[in-house]
């Protein structure tokens, strides 16, 4: 077994130090937050991560907490850098943290170091001059992108598709590929570089393919067709799969919209440009708004009315809001002057003028539409007798397809999904118009 320090206590981190607890190594995870490390130290977990609380519980005695570089790397063999990158207003990836990571290492440390924080192509070789200029040719370097998803993580880290292995020297690989003995996955095993591009390349295609049939389902509601039975004959071709193919309000979090950003600066920087990865970007972002045109469809101008949010996380099982479309919509319904409630099980997101609700028919009473905007499995059952008598307009937008289309409709509600076709009942059943509430 091994001494591991884990650098950044963020999803990444956590779900990396727990993991590899589990594997039966021994842990620091250090941070620079006292109120997170506090926290840890107390058995609170600081983020919301299926399955994660558990394991740091289960291996609390190979897990340790610190704010102190020395104290961390105590005997540490392996430094795992897990900070966050986030895109600087030029679009590049913001390194800091990771340059204070490797600035911060003593000049007598043997550790190898471990890149999972996702950075552009060629900061292993910026980072191996840097150490070699301080006299740390020994401390080795190895690039071990993560592709975890949230949500989902500490299922991906114990039973991913494949764990990539870039490194100067085949020993520090062989090494890191060591940790990692127990996880039935095959290994990719390449240069640093190409370990580095291949965590942008993969989080790039997967954007593509969630613009692309995104942008097929706007075609899809022009015609007459529905999205979801597009996406199934799509998915059912061995040569495409399902994977990333649901129609919806675009990919948000902290991982693909930095990401395209930081790989679409990196072309730039390289002097190409992207031009398939600038239109997916595009696309992601003028899906986030396509909502509030469904509004206006169906209630004319949204200033006075009072639009229910359902879902304000990024996606399912998560409380991450970053990059998340409840962000957009809700500026946006706010710039047109409606009135915005929200409610979401987990996210508690900073929405300056959002009314949050404890539950999703406080959200819907009296509201002109309701949006789903995250497919929490609460929502399943959103076209209910309760539901259509508490709102003062019976509409629903369906932003993630999670409902059936003819169950909602036959439940007297008007109708929206993502790429499907427009029903004639598609329109707001005559209803007695309900006063505003008033304070």
């Amino acid at each position: 077994m091994s001494r591991i320090a884990v650098f950044g206590g963020g999803y990444v981190g956590l779900v990396t130090a727990a993991c590899f607890a589990e594997f039966g190594h021994d842990v620091a995870v250090r941070d620079i937050v006292p109120e997170k490390i506090d926290a840890l130290r107390r058995g609170e977990v600081p983020i919301y991560e299926p399955g994660l609380d558990e394991l740091l519980v289960r291996n609390a005695e190979r897990l340790r907490y610190t704010l102190d570089v020395e104290d961390a790397l105590d005997g540490a063999e392996f430094v795992f850098v897990c900070v966050d990158t986030p895109p600087l207003y030029s679009g590049d990836a913001d390194l800091s943290r990771v340059w204070t990571v490797v600035d911060e290492l003593p000049a007598d440390t043997q550790a190898t170091i471990v890149m999972k924080s996702t950075v552009p192509v060629g900061t292993g070789e910026k980072v191996r001059e840097a150490l070699d200029a301080r006299g740390l040719g020994a401390v080795g370097y190895v690039a071990n992108p993560e592709f975890t998803a949230e949500g989902a993580a500490v299922r991906d880290f114990m039973e991913p598709d494949r764990i990539v292995i870039g490194a100067f020297e085949g020993a520090d690989g062989d090494a890191v590929e060591a940790l990692h003995a127990g996880i039935d996955a095959p290994v990719v095993r390449a240069d640093v570089n190409s370990a580095e591009m291949i965590k942008l390349a993969a989080n790039a295609f997967l954007m593509t393919r969630v613009s692309f049939i995104n942008e097929i389902a706007n075609v899809c509601e022009l015609i007459g067709a529905d999205v979801q039975s597009v996406a199934e004959g799509l998915g059912l071709d061995h040569r495409l799969g399902p994977h990333f193919l649901r129609a919806g309000l675009g990919y948000g979090g902290s991982c693909f919209p930095k990401d395209s950003l930081a790989l679409k600066q990196l072309a730039a920087n390289s002097g190409y440009h992207f031009q398939l990865l600038t239109a997916v970007i595009e696309v992601n972002e003028l899906q986030k708004r396509r909502v509030i045109q469904k509004l206006q469809k169906h209630l004319g101008r949204l200033r006075g009315k009072t639009v229910a949010l359902l879902g304000l996380a990024f996606k399912p099982n998560t409380d991450d809001t970053r990059e998340a479309p409840s962000l957009v919509l809700a500026s946006r319904l706010l710039a047109e002057g409606a009135e915005v409630r929200g409610w979401d099980p987990i996210a508690r997101p900073e929405l300056q003028g959002v009314q949050f609700c404890a539950t999703p028919l406080e959200a819907v009473q009296a509201a002109d539409a309701a949006v789903i905007v995250t497919e929490w499995p609460q929502l399943a059952e959103l076209a209910s007798e309760e539901v259509r008598a508490a709102m003062r307009h019976p509409l629903i937008i369906d932003g993630r397809n999670l409902l059936d289309p003819d169950v909602v409709r036959a439940a007297g509600f008007a109708y929206e999904g993502i790429g499907r076709a427009v029903s004639p009942l598609d329109v707001l059943p005559e209803t007695p118009e309900r006063e505003p509430e008033t304070a």
